[in-house]
């Protein structure tokens, strides 16, 4: 081989490995760079989650946006914004007020014990009876009117009841007495109420309410949602002095037992209910 040829190729082996260099180069910096961008677009990404964290964390939840919504009475109400429920004969001359909330334990028990008899009693038209619903077991706080954290079945439930109540007086007592019932009603830490399927499923329980389109879609669009806070303010407000369930008020007066405890068993009550309607 001659040197001009030797000298030939060594120049074109170096021109390769030259070319060979600068495409290497031109990789290395291709992949640099989609490495640079793929890592701003995962920082602007983490940046844009936080954000739209922060934004949802300070939009009211659904129950404090629902204080500002004008409030819808169910038929069968009174006064103002229909927190007066009041069922019974018109002959009946007094009228038993009992305060419950409907995710109260004591409650269920007291209802499932002594609600037949109330029911019965008004029917016969001894008495009327008012309810008044409030809803501190969510964690709300009495007289203040804030939407505590600690749950949603209670004012879940109390729009339920309102629909209830649009249906008739029938059927909101029917439906009551199912919520409360050993079946249907959760454990006070069971938050199960806030399920507007489960309030449907309780609510096909019962006669008057089975298969009721209207009531259905006034539970789902959550119809009643305002009337419940209404209702709840009532009960915080209440010029009786309660504040917790269940309580029994006739004429201004709680009836209680000699311990000072709501009247949980049919003769319990009879007595201080007999009582009362003679005083």
């Amino acid at each position: 081989m001659s040197k001009r040829n030797s000298q030939a190729s060594k120049s074109a082996a170096r021109e390769r490995l030259r070319v060979e260099r600068e495409r290497a180069a031109k990789r290395a910096k291709v992949k640099r760079q989609v490495v640079v961008a793929c890592s701003v677009v995962g920082v602007l990404a983490v940046a844009g989650g936080i954000g739209y964290a922060v934004v949802q964390s300070n939009k009211p939840g659904h129950w404090e946006a629902v204080r500002d919504e004008k409030v819808v009475a169910p038929a069968n109400t009174t006064g103002t914004d229909g927190t007066t429920v009041v069922i019974g004969k018109d002959s009946a001359k007094k009228t038993l007020k009992v305060y419950e909330d409907p995710r109260c334990p004591v409650c269920a028990s007291f209802e499932q014990a002594v609600g037949p008899t109330v029911e019965k009693d008004v029917e016969e038209g001894k008495y009327k009876i008012q309810f008044v619903g409030g809803t501190f077991l969510d964690g709300d706080q009495l007289g203040d009117g804030k939407v505590g954290s600690n749950g949603e079945g209670s004012k879940n439930a109390m729009s339920a009841l309102g629909a209830a109540l649009n249906v008739g007086d029938e059927a909101f007592l029917q439906y009551k007495a199912a919520l409360y019932s050993a079946k249907w009603h959760p454990e006070e830490s069971d938050d199960k109420f806030k399920d507007d399927d489960y309030l449907i499923e309780i609510a096909d329980s019962v006669d008057a309410l089975k298969g009721n389109t209207a009531f259905r879609k006034a539970v789902q669009n959550g119809t009643y949602d305002a009337w419940a806070l209404a209702m709840s303010k009532t009960f915080d407000t209440n010029k009786d002095d309660v504040t917790g369930t269940p309580s029994l008020v006739m004429d201004g007066k709680s009836l209680t037992t000699e311990q000072g405890n709501p009247p949980m068993t049919v003769e319990e009550f009879t007595t201080l209910v007999g009582a009362a309607l003679k005083a």
